[in-house]
């Protein structure tokens, strides 16, 4: 199902995004564009990755870090 029409994505792009290691919303929307135009869709897409994240942490472990894209914050003040 497309859940994003302005930049065409859909909740399997979600899901493929969280399984990949992507597990903050605002880092989501930085990968995918989803809720980042019109912002119709930003419930929607919140409510598919929140399910994507309980899914992975009930298949990893509670904290479900394993393969998570972390960026240090020193790495971070230098970009």
């Amino acid at each position: 199902m497309i859940v994003c029409l302005c930049h065409r994505v859909s909740d399997r792009d979600i899901r493929r995004t969280v399984a990949d290691g992507v597990h903050n919303f605002e880092v989501l929307q930085d990968e995918t564009q989803v809720a980042s135009a019109c912002g119709s869709c930003h419930d929607c897409a919140r409510e598919i990755f929140d399910e994507a994240r309980r899914a992975c942490a009930a298949a990893h472990g509670v904290t479900c870090a394993s393969g998570a894209r972390v960026i240090p914050i020193a790495q971070m003040a230098a970009a």
